[in-house]
């Protein structure tokens, strides 16, 4: 697996997929059971994952103790990344201290890698956060930071302060909403961006269908992109994905991330992986090569198809009164 480095202050060196543990916990209905996503977990570090993904918020905690847990053998051969939510009525050094140090406890090790604030408060100065930031690192207690779902100017106001290692914004072939302007700030000022839901939530792997049901706190009850209106609309995409799939054998999963791949060289997903076989195939696309006249005719027809449905932090919060 080769290795990408995010930011060119505080900067990490990771593998060019990483992994986001979410699922093992949360978020897409049942999952496996501990000790078979501790064994995942530590299986794809065997296969070159280097960087791994939760939040205190994932599953209350849980998520966090269980990456703990299966990182330990390898703690220091790895990039770990989590985040927090900054309560607007508190001191925000001590608020963000406490919850860092919950984390740690949780995840059982002294410093983390990649502190990411989960969301951008609308209430509380960017620029405040960098600085608290900016002493963790000082510190030792994290050695760089980012933001989740940034705009162009809170990121560029807040990596003013103190360099931002990483922004990690949904995106994919189904979202490329940043492309506009938070990508670019972030190539022009040497930040990494770190995609979340890479594969639209499964949808571009095409193993899901219209007559698929979801239950309990998958988001895909809610995701819109899912119902079946939506589904049946965006089949000419995944036409496109098998089509390029098949050229090179690989999965259209694989190409969706090997885009992103090809296009930004400070980009590395982070998949949410539960399988074995999930694993392999999402981590070997770091592998999947096309000639670039084959990404441009990628690219022209896939600016001809409508992409129909999305995934908000609105919707997500519904869940809350369906579960």
């Amino acid at each position: 697996m080769k290795t990408r480095v995010l930011g060119r202050q505080n900067s990490l060196s990771v593998s060019e997929i990483g992994l986001g543990c979410m699922g093992f916990s949360h978020g897409y209905g049942p999952g496996p059971d501990k000790e078979e996503a501790i064994q995942l977990i530590r299986s794809a570090y065997e296969l070159g994952c280097t960087f791994f993904d939760t939040a205190e918020g994932y599953a209350a905690g849980e998520n966090e103790k269980l990456v703990g847990e299966a990182i330990k053998p390898f703690r220091q051969k790895i990039i770990l990344a989590t985040k927090l939510h900054i309560p607007e009525d508190r001191d925000v050094e001590t608020a963000v201290r406490e919850h860092l140090d919950a984390s740690l406890k949780r995840l059982g090790t002294d410093y983390v890698d990649l502190y990411y604030q989960h969301r951008v408060n609308k209430n509380i100065p960017v620029e405040e956060v960098a600085g608290v930031m900016g002493r963790l690192i000082e510190e030792g207690k994290i050695r760089g930071w980012g933001q989740s779902q940034a705009t162009e100017e809170e990121l560029r106001r807040a990596h003013a302060v103190t360099p931002l290692t990483a922004i990690q914004s949904e995106y994919s072939i189904m979202e490329r909403m940043f492309e506009k302007d938070v990508i670019p700030a972030c190539q022009e000022l040497g930040i990494g961006f770190i995609p979340f839901s890479p594969l639209g939530a499964g949808f571009l792997s095409g193993k899901y269908t219209s007559k698929d049901t979801y239950t309990g706190d998958d988001v895909r009850r809610v995701i819109t992109r899912f119902s079946k209106e939506n589904m049946d609309a965006n089949q000419p995409l995944l036409g496109l994905l098998q089509e390029f799939a098949e050229k090179t054998k690989a999965t259209p999963a694989q190409i969706s991330l090997a885009w992103m791949l090809h296009k930004w060289k400070f980009l590395v997903p982070i998949p949410g992986m539960r399988k074995m076989e999930r694993i392999r195939e999402n981590l070997g696309a770091a592998e999947v090569l096309l000639p670039e006249t084959e990404w441009k005719e990628f690219e022209e027809r896939l600016a001809g198809i409508e992409i129909h449905g999305n995934r908000t932090d609105e919707d997500i919060m519904k869940l809350k009164d369906m579960i």
